[in-house]
């Protein structure tokens, strides 16, 4: 069972919550981060991407942005902008996009949990891409990079996350410029915070890594040489657990994730319609965007042209992976007509998350950039977990989620 912990979270003071909120530190570069930390001297920003702070010529993985990272963290601590909960607290946060709301449990989950194979995966991790959130971890002494969590829902939980919301008034409610609100509650209350740790103890068998398999991937590695490095280790230190939110199933939504290449590996369009008819119903729609209404069905757009393609029977294997949309487009398409064989490095293909909306297929193939498009019906939840629970990894960039967790609005110290 699921074994979860109340920890004393660091948080903005409650009238800057709005200013110190910013995306995660992996979905935006330094440029575009500084972009967004202009003028705004409270934006975790000058935490999560502390380079920022220091000259552009400064590599973003040098030793000198993780101590900025650290002094920044220490300022912001000093003049009140952070403060720590005096007691180990819960914390409930929703937010709502798009008139749907999705509300999750930020909390320590364990990191004998990760090691147990209780919080399940479904994605590899890449070595530069943990060394530096174990660089920033190890330098801050904090879990700031939240890691996104799924559970197959709880009804005790469900009621108790109502009433707690329907009775309670938020610490924080605010809504910022992508339309997205972000609303947390704190759950101080001693027997409410020793009843949820039961639940989960008693009623939730597993969780699933959705989205930040990297940054639970470092803090287990960070929390693995701090167990060797202190000889009177206990097993109770605050290193022991990490910082998740665990939504439920049912409230969450999995956008789709695209494709587009940069040629037809000499192929005619009319040739590669011609080859495709050997493993898919193909259907030319003209200028109309064709959004995939199921699965196994794709959009393609080649030469101002919207085409559909329903994949045939015969075409992909039942298993956990073959059935994926992502699997049948790679080994049908990508890699047997375009000679696209390995996603994760070839320079031929790029990913186009669904945030951004078809369009943006149309608009990468009319520029030139790109000389075909694929629109995907999105993996289910239900597909991730059948992945992660067969021990099998998804292909990259098979799951776009939104909307994203803010970072800053809650950590984890592991002192």
């Amino acid at each position: 069972m699921a074994i979860i912990s109340p920890f004393r979270g660091i948080r903005p003071k409650k009238e800057l919550a709005d200013k110190v909120a910013a995306k995660p530190y992996d979905v935006l570069n330094s440029k575009e981060a500084r972009a967004e930390a202009a003028g705004n001297t409270y934006s975790f920003y000058h935490i999560s991407k502390a380079e920022i702070d220091l000259p552009d010529s400064v590599d973003v993985h040098d030793e000198a942005v993780y101590k900025k990272a650290a002094e920044n963290q220490q300022l912001f601590l000093e003049n009140g902008v952070l403060i720590q909960d005096e007691t180990p607290c819960y914390y409930i946060y929703a937010l709502t996009w798009k008139g749907r709301t999705q509300t999750g449990l930020v909390c320590g989950s364990s990191v004998e949990d990760y090691n147990n194979n209780i919080i399940k995966k479904h994605e590899f991790t890449r070595p530069e891409k943990e060394l530096d959130r174990i660089n920033h971890i190890t330098y801050t002494q904090c879990q700031s990079g939240v890691v996104f969590l799924a559970y197959r829902n709880v009804s005790a939980m469900d009621t108790l996350i109502t009433n707690w919301k329907a009775n309670h008034t938020p610490e924080y409610d605010f809504e910022l410029n992508d339309g997205v609100r972000h609303t947390i509650w704190v759950v101080a209350d001693a027997a409410t915070v020793e009843n949820i740790t039961r639940i989960f103890a008693e009623q939730v068998p597993c969780t699933y890594i959705a989205d930040g398999h990297h940054r639970a991937a470092s803090a287990m590695r960070v929390s693995d040489a701090a167990r060797k490095n202190n000889p009177n280790h206990t097993g109770k230190e605050e290193y022991n657990s990490f910082i998740t939110t665990i939504f439920p199933a049912d409230e969450l939504a999995i956008l789709d994730y695209n494709r587009v290449a940069k040629d037809l590996n000499g192929l005619t369009v009319d040739a590669l319609i011609s080859k495709l008819q050997a493993d898919f119903e193909v259907q030319k729609v003209g200028a109309e965007i064709v959004k995939p209404a199921g699965l196994h069905e794709f959009g393609m757009y080649v030469d101002k042209n919207w085409y559909r393609l329903i994949a045939k029977p015969g075409s992909y294997t039942t298993d956990p992976i073959g059935v994926l949309d992502v699997s049948i487009l790679q080994n049908n398409v990508l890699a047997k007509l375009l000679n696209i064989n390995d996603p994760r490095t070839d320079k031929r293909i790029d990913f186009v998350g669904g945030i951004r909306g078809l369009g943006e297929l149309v608009s990468r193939v009319d520029s030139g950039d790109m000389a075909i498009a694929f629109s995907l019906y999105p993996v289910t939840i239900q597909q991730l977990f059948d992945i992660s629970d067969s021990g099998n990894v998804m292909p990259p960039k098979s799951t776009w989620f939104e909307p994203k967790l803010r970072d800053g609005l809650v950590m984890h110290s592991i002192k």
